[in-house]
């Protein structure tokens, strides 16, 4: 008698995942746990605390944008190397692995688009792409939203996140803050208005450039905005900063933003401002 053949014995190819993982996040700021899909919902903004945790930039699109009203500029630049520069990794190998990473090919994008059937010249920094660093492609990018803006009566609506120039680039990349200040001035003489909106965080040469130059200054509830950060400045100054010091609600009372926005109103309230200034409708 002969015996039955076995079932073979079917592997996953995945590994096993802890039970809930991806169903459930923590808050950065109060570690509250939180359904992933009510983090979702509440566009990254904590239930609990306001906490506002980082947003993608096709979620920023899909926040304040009129539905497929995007239209990239400039999606051909691509970064070079001139400085040949090399740490523990080429600077080409880092700029593959952010592309990978990130899914951007770039520290910003810009593009044409609508606010509430408000024509503007949209852009924002992509955080997850090296830290939002501004080398010589994202300052070319923000010359040509700034010149566009100009050239078609656009009102500009810039998002900044970044942690500076970025370091690869050297000169070049500190270059692109005067010349996208340059831009704006171009823009500002047209009168064109341009909104600035500074995200946690926006610091070093970015914040020293375009981020605080907006007609209106908007700023995320408790974003960090500033040059260098509180402990460089605590070294150097050799004193104890005041509480809150470069949080977006310090800045305000001290009268570097205009408004401190949360991000579920965010589109209501540049919507007003257009009106008030007088955007242009599609």
């Amino acid at each position: 008698m002969s015996l039955p053949e076995k079932t073979p014995v079917q592997f996953r190819d995945e590994p096993n995942r802890p039970l809930g993982e991806g169903v459930f996040r923590k808050c950065r700021a109060c570690a509250q746990i939180i359904a992933s899909d009510q983090l979702v919902h509440n566009w990254e903004v904590c239930p609990a605390c306001g906490h506002h945790h980082p947003l993608s930039p096709a979620r920023w699109r899909e926040l304040l944008l009129d539905e497929a009203s995007f239209l990239p500029w400039a999606p051909h630049l691509r970064t070079a190397d001139p400085l040949e520069f090399y740490d523990s990794k080429s600077y080409r190998d880092r700029i593959g692995s952010a592309v990978r990473s990130s899914g951007a090919d770039e520290a910003a994008e810009i593009g044409a688009a609508s606010i509430g059937g408000h024509a503007v010249a949209y852009g924002s920094f992509v955080f997850s792409f090296m830290g939002g660093s501004m080398g010589s492609v994202v300052g070319e990018r923000l010359s040509r939203l700034f010149e566009q803006g100009v050239a078609e009566r656009r009102p500009v609506v810039l998002l900044h996140a970044s942690g500076g120039a970025r370091m690869q680039e050297g000169i070049l990349s500190l270059m692109q803050m005067a010349k996208a200040v340059a831009s704006l001035s171009r823009l500002r003489d047209a009168r064109v208005p341009y909104l600035s909106l500074c995200l946690h965080p926006t610091t070093g040469g970015v914040a020293a450039s375009t981020a605080l130059l907006g007609d209106v200054n908007i700023a995320e509830p408790g974003a960090q905005i500033g040059f260098a950060g509180p402990r460089v400045i605590e070294n150097t100054i050799r004193q104890t900063l005041p509480e809150g010091f470069q949080r977006a609600e310090f800045l305000l009372e001290h009268g570097m933003v205009d408004m401190v926005v949360p991000r579920a109103e965010l589109r209501a309230q540049i919507v007003r401002l257009l009106t008030h200034l007088g955007g242009m409708t599609t």
